[in-house]
């Protein structure tokens, strides 16, 4: 496809999508609508922009890489994360009605209204995210530097610009009515390039001769090894519990029902998606066997379509970057306003200033993601590296805190801990990594025998979790009120 012809494309899309984003945030007033859209979102808004961020680099461009090398293996990625994100709509949809506003106050709900955990989470999940996003700048940064054959560190820093500028204007509302939009493009798009991939090399008889026979069983366990492929669909499925761009999904939503029924149809609709990847990877290696770096199968493959379809096809994995790029960065900046700065000043800030100290934070987060972007070139070992090392003990903590009261603070500091201690020990023995695939299954049963040991062996909470609600709620709605403090009086603690 001339290269032109997609420059032209993407930068009509992503005006676009600045357009949209500036018209549906025009009434924004207080920085809960900015992070959560007034906690109002309709389930159609919920169901499309979860799906959006769903489908991500990792299960588009590195799923498409995974299919190329291994075959069938390339919808583990994709069977992960709908199994995930089917166990979020079954365990956590209900703290819906909690009134949360960022994951670390979830987990300090869980040990007693925690300062400690709660500070050590928010900085976890602010790192966390900040990785996401790194990942998403890469994944979209290799789809524009292919197609335009501009260099890979400016199509980084276009491709952080073009969804900064319209997650910075519209906030969180922009997020959900562009990744809305953007569900629909890379749907479409993924399911006719599957189609038109596999009648390009001749039909499935071809794909079956070319590929390695290893890879076309069930999940590709024949080549991989069964453990290696069950760690990878673990570590994602981990990954979809622990991610706080899913729990604000939740924050967000209008309603308990709504937020599980979007979860549910999401988590069906990313298992038929799964197998599309898979297809289009397995049809790049049937055009080329050949390829230096099987992150750019996909891209490969759309070389052999006309003009305006390759522009569809580009533009919708581009869609899927971007749409979960979007989401992490609310997610991260929403850390930032409720928990570090208040760790740092004390408070949460003032109404007034709340969106344009959100919009400043924004562009720092961006800004520290773009530097994550240039570590590595490889989506997937980034992406699992990143979840076993950070989100292992998040996900352990997040479950016995749902399900188990008597977990206190010195549990689930010792889970978060004796996870990244696991997963680093595994990162520095190859031995052990060619074996299991990746440190996530070993990181996530060290953090529970910890975090579950030492919670035993220490004295309970003696907060409860009624008590420990009504201490984060004070603490997230104590904002001085401007009218009140310029008259003299202090501002009441709770209650809107």
């Amino acid at each position: 496809m001339n290269n032109h012809i997609f420059l032209v494309g993407f930068i009509i899309y992503a005006l676009a999508m600045i357009w949209l984003g500036w018209f549906v945030s025009r009434n924004q007033k207080s920085g809960e609508d900015f992070l959560l859209g007034g906690r109002s979102l309709p389930m159609f808004l919920t169901l499309g922009s979860t799906v959006a961020t769903m489908v991500g680099t990792g299960s588009s461009m590195g799923a498409v890489g995974f299919g190329y090398s291994n075959g069938w293996a390339g919808m583990l990625y994709g069977i992960g994360g709908a199994v995930g994100i089917l166990l979020v709509a079954w365990l956590f949809a209900p703290v819906r009605k909690l009134r949360f506003m960022t994951m670390s106050e979830e987990l300090s709900y869980y040990t007693g209204g925690s300062h400690l955990i709660k500070n050590i989470v928010g900085l976890m999940i602010f790192i966390a995210s900040i990785g996401w996003l790194g990942a998403h700048i890469l994944g979209g940064s290799m789809y524009l530097a292919w197609a335009t054959g501009i260099n890979l560190t400016l199509a980084k820093v276009i491709i952080a610009l073009a969804f900064a500028i319209y997650v910075i204007i519209g906030g969180y509302s922009a997020v959900v009515w562009t990744d809305t939009i953007q569900a629909l493009i890379l749907f479409f798009g993924f399911i006719l390039m599957a189609v038109l991939a596999v009648v390009h090399v001749g039909g499935w008889s071809a794909i079956e001769q070319a590929m390695d026979p290893r890879a076309l069983s069930l999940f590709a366990v024949d080549k991989m090894g069964v453990l290696p492929a069950l760690s990878l669909a673990t570590v994602i499925g981990v990954g979809v519990l622990a991610t706080p761009s899913y729990r604000q999904r939740i924050y967000s939503g209008k309603d308990v029902p709504s937020v599980r029924r979007s979860f549910v149809y999401t988590g069906v609709l990313y298992l038929f998606f799964s197998i599309l990847p898979a297809i289009i990877g397995m049809a790049a290696f049937t055009m080329n066997p050949h390829l230096a770096n099987s992150n750019y199968a996909f891209l490969f493959a759309t070389s052999f379509l006309p003009a305006i379809l390759g522009l569809v096809v580009l533009i919708a994995g581009l869609s899927a970057t971007m749409s979960s790029a979007s989401s992490d960065a609310i997610a991260a900046v929403a850390i930032m306003m409720r928990d570090l700065y208040t760790m740092i000043v004390g408070r949460m800030p003032p109404e007034n200033r709340a969106i344009t100290l959100s919009r400043w934070m924004l562009a720092a987060v961006i800004g520290l993601a773009l530097l994550f972007a240039l570590t590595s070139d490889d989506i997937i070992s980034y992406i699992t590296k990143m979840i076993s090392m950070l989100m292992s003990g998040l996900f352990v903590c997040s479950i016995l805190g749902r399900f188990w009261p008597r977990f206190n603070w010195q549990g689930a500091l010792t889970s978060l801990i004796s996870g990244m201690a696991v997963s680093a020990a595994m990162l520095m023995n190859d031995a052990w990594l060619a074996r299991w695939g990746n440190p996530c299954i070993p990181s996530v049963i060290a953090s529970l025998v910890f975090g579950v040991a030492v919670t035993l062996l220490t004295p309970a909470s003696r907060v409860s979790r009624e008590e420990a609600l009504a201490m984060i709620t004070r603490e997230r709605e104590a904002q001085p009120d401007v009218r009140s403090l310029r008259a003299g009086k202090r501002s009441p603690a709770g209650g809107r």
